[in-house]
């Protein structure tokens, strides 16, 4: 009898506990996410973080637009005068120009984070530091490292899986234009002068966005012996006569003008481009900004440099 009576209640007991057990399940999905801890920014520097930043403040377009990708747009309390993407950042707070940060603006906003780069690292940074803000640069010049940097926003924000989600979704389109064009042998890979600017002729040369951009859609740059964006003698363009040219338009108050030029200028008429009708023209924001809209400028200078491995306009 004692014997029944302890293991009616040892049953009861085991109940009671998975009774308790159901009851807190809906609960466990409620528990914060871990915080980063320390991580190692893009400009080599150890930052802590010691929670999940609400309050977030980004100094440069391209930051926006990853932030606003991972559905962050809640918590974004300041962005910079020419961060345009999408509609909804021009609504947020403003807190000056990508070069002329107004400090004591972001420091009234009161974020527990701030997005910067590398045009911020010598004097922006440290000032913000020096107030107490913590502060992450991201300077990618790469795809690769678009991806990086999106997944690094994810982990600090505790966006891992939106973050995760984004950039294989971003590697696969990479993927799709590069399978068609890894491969190919130089004498198959067009010689491409991309133009950033007309007066003076500047384009972009190797460690850069548009570098990378370029090699991945199966050209040739014919910057490839510059070094960053800078600027080009119009007599090299012409004795390397490019095959396709394409021209950034959109950017600042330049509207199309380098694009323009290319079309006008009669110094270009006998190079290959101009001959075989293949210049073009692609808004500056999508190829200089290294944020989500970057893997849309690889696919259309694919279309421009391969129309015969993909479908290109103008």
């Amino acid at each position: 009898m004692n014997l029944k009576r302890i293991t009616m209640g040892q049953h009861i007991r085991d109940c009671l506990l998975i009774l308790l057990l159901l009851a807190l399940l809906p609960c466990l999905g409620c528990v914060p996410q871990s915080t980063p801890g320390n991580l190692v920014d893009d400009l080599g520097r150890t930052v802590t973080i010691d929670q999940i930043p609400q309050r977030i403040i980004s100094l440069a377009p391209s930051n926006t637009e990853i932030l606003f990708a991972l559905g962050l747009d809640d918590r974004v309390v300041g962005v910079t005068e020419y961060c345009n993407y999408p509609e909804a950042a021009t609504a947020k707070p403003k807190v000056g120009g990508f070069s002329t940060v107004d400090i004591e603006k972001v420091v009234s906003l009161e974020p527990d984070l701030v997005l910067a780069t590398r045009i911020h690292g010598k004097t922006v940074i440290p000032a913000l530091e020096e107030l107490g803000l913590t502060v992450v640069a991201l300077t990618p010049s790469s795809l690769d490292e678009v991806l990086n940097s999106i997944t690094l926003v994810g982990r600090l924000t505790g966006q891992r899986k939106e973050s995760s989600q984004l950039v294989n979704s971003l590697r696969t389109r990479i993927e799709n234009v590069a399978s068609k064009t890894r491969n190919l042998p130089p004498n198959q890979r067009p010689r491409v002068l991309y133009l950033t600017w007309h007066d003076p002729l500047m384009t972009a040369g190797t460690g850069t966005l548009a570098d990378d951009i370029i090699s991945k859609a199966g050209g040739q740059n014919i910057a490839h012996d510059i070094s960053g964006d800078k600027a080009i003698n119009l007599e090299t363009v012409i004795h390397r006569d490019p095959e396709v040219i394409i021209a950034s338009v959109g950017m600042g108050t330049g509207e199309d003008l380098p694009w323009q030029y290319v079309k006008t200028e009669p110094r270009l008429e006998d190079t290959q481009a101009l001959v075989n009708k293949r210049v073009y023209r692609i808004d500056g924001d999508t190829i200089h900004r290294p944020g989500p809209r970057i893997i849309h400028a690889l696919e259309l200078m694919a279309q421009f440099i391969h129309p015969e491995l993909f479908y290109a306009t103008e």
